[in-house]
């Protein structure tokens, strides 16, 4: 199976511009999260995918200048630019990992990835739909003849700009998995690895600090004993656990609004 991995990035963050090339000891944070995901064993071809936009310019040289391919697409429709990367690199499957995870363990990529490769019966697998894993591990597959379906039928804003609301919001036509954490522990609202605000950049460059001098492929298993050890930095940017995008969306989603219903009761 042919599988590509999408990163998508901007510059043009509306709640924390430049912040994938916020330094994280002394490499941009971008940089970061590609070399977590280059851990993972499934992950397959790995492209950034980023905007034509001027100030993304600064994004395909930091991959000129780090040897990852980078691809150039709309701004604000993500599912094009997903599916122009999969038709490019001709993708049997297709790989969701947005740039605001940079603490992503490619442990669970690979667990993700292998559900989906071990289950042809799904169109979709996530870790997402209900989400267990602290927020900002998000994986997503699904066949390229899924995304292309999307593509040619989505028409919402959020449904083009998100990428994959329409596969997840559509059971009736596509066959939908989730991969929960294996321990049975739900932390997707109460921990928060990943970054919109500058309280989040603050919290990872900490963990940064804390673990990669020791053992530069940390995983979150290593995060949740230095968060049990050091409590504080948790606290760094815990007003914002349990925010997201589609929080103003509620009112469109049907299941995300069925599941964020039954993690509030």
């Amino acid at each position: 199976m042919n599988i590509v991995t999408v990163i998508q990035a901007r510059m043009s963050s509306t709640r924390l511009p430049g912040k994938v090339l916020k330094p994280i000891l002394d490499k941009p944070l971008l940089v970061r999260m590609l070399e977590r995901i280059q851990n993972s064993k499934l992950a397959g071809q790995i492209v950034v995918a980023t905007s034509t936009n001027h100030d993304d310019d600064q994004i395909e040289t930091l991959c000129s200048e780090n040897n990852f391919i980078c691809f150039r697409g709309h701004l604000t429709d993500l599912l094009d630019r997903h599916y122009q990367v999969g038709k490019i690199f001709n993708a049997d499957a297709v790989v969701k990992i947005p740039s605001d995870c940079p603490l992503i363990d490619p442990h669970i990529i690979d667990r993700v990835i292998k559900f989906y490769i071990d289950n042809e019966e799904y169109d979709f697998v996530s870790n997402l739909h209900p989400a267990t894993y602290p927020d900002g591990n998000d994986v997503e597959i699904f066949s390229f003849q899924v995304l292309e379906h999307a593509w040619r039928d989505a028409t919402k804003n959020f449904e083009r700009e998100h990428t994959t609301p329409f596969i997840w919001e559509h059971q009736d036509m596509f066959k939908v998995g989730n991969v929960e954490w294996e321990t049975g522990l739900d932390l997707s609202t109460s921990l928060r690895f990943t970054i919109d605000y500058e309280e989040d950049y603050q919290f990872i460059k900490k963990v940064y600090e804390e673990l990669y001098p020791q053992n530069p492929k940390f995983g979150l298993n290593d995060i949740l004993k230095l968060i049990e050890h050091k409590p504080e930095i948790a606290e760094i940017n815990h007003k914002f656990t349990g925010t997201y995008w589609y929080d103003n969306h509620l009112n469109e989603l049907n299941n995300i609004q069925e599941y964020k219903n039954k993690k509030l009761t």
